[in-house]
């Protein structure tokens, strides 16, 4: 969503009429995004806001993705710390497992899982403590996402990457990844929507996460220059980062 759909607030140009198109099209359409901060709720209205109406069962985070994981890996009932924002807390607890989310609210040593994403309240004490349940704990490390930035109005922030390399480095483990360029997510959508890779297409602005995320599952790619990747660095991209198509805007995708 984020560089394909908006940018912060603020809806990229033709992105309404692309999303409109679509569906009267009688295509599924389904949003994927490595942002775990906010919740499919939030992002039902934040799309509403702009004239974008998605049903929550289409929309996809990497929190959620990560919450469909554990859930698949029987984790309901075990106990999660987390380092990130109410999007990861909302989707875990509704995957059924129980939620830690300041440091030292139980020992260590009961914590089964550390899941790290975007977190603007990061502190010191929470490295510290997701340092003690994995290192000397028994907790598994898992990252919703690895994006390095996140695409705001006027340019780009520190994203989930940041804080995930620092608890990386700080034990020594480097966690199970979950959101894009890891096929996890993607691979959620095929199978909800019934949809084989040869009759999908993956948008994104991205080539290190969307269109490497599309090529590890075969599925046909297409990057939209409204967001962090440009076509010059498209088009040197090595196999595994080079889109199918590029397009300008999503209604080219729609004229093609």
């Amino acid at each position: 969503m984020d560089g394909v759909l908006f940018r912060g607030e603020t809806p990229i140009p033709d992105a309404v009429a692309a999303i409109d198109q679509l569906q009267r099209s009688g295509r599924k359409v389904y949003l994927l995004t490595n942002n775990s901060g906010s919740s499919r709720d939030d992002y039902v209205a934040k799309l509403a806001r702009m004239n974008m109406h998605v049903p929550i069962d289409n929309i996809f985070t990497s929190a959620y993705a990560t919450a469909i994981y554990l859930r698949n890996l029987g984790a309901a009932g075990k106990t999660v710390f987390i380092i990130g924002q109410s999007g990861i807390a909302l989707e875990l607890s509704a995957a059924g497992l129980r939620t830690v989310v300041s440091p030292d609210e139980l020992p260590y040593t009961q914590i089964d899982y550390v899941v790290a994403g975007i977190d603007r309240s990061f502190t010191y004490d929470k490295l510290r403590y997701a340092h003690s349940c994995i290192s000397h704990g028994h907790a598994q490390f898992i990252a919703t996402n690895r994006d390095a930035t996140y695409p705001v109005e006027n340019g780009t922030i520190p994203g989930a990457g940041s804080i995930v390399a620092s608890v990386a480095v700080a034990t020594g483990i480097e966690p199970l990844v979950i959101g894009k360029p890891e096929p996890h997510a993607l691979q959620a959508i095929l199978d909800v929507s019934g949809s084989s890779p040869s009759e999908t297409l993956m948008i994104g602005d991205r080539l290190d996460t969307d269109i490497a995320a599309g090529k590890r599952l075969n599925v046909p790619t297409v990057l939209v220059l409204t967001g962090v990747s440009t076509e010059a660095e498209a088009l040197s991209a090595e196999p595994a980062l080079t889109p199918d198509q590029i397009i300008g805007s999503l209604l080219q995708l729609l004229e093609a």
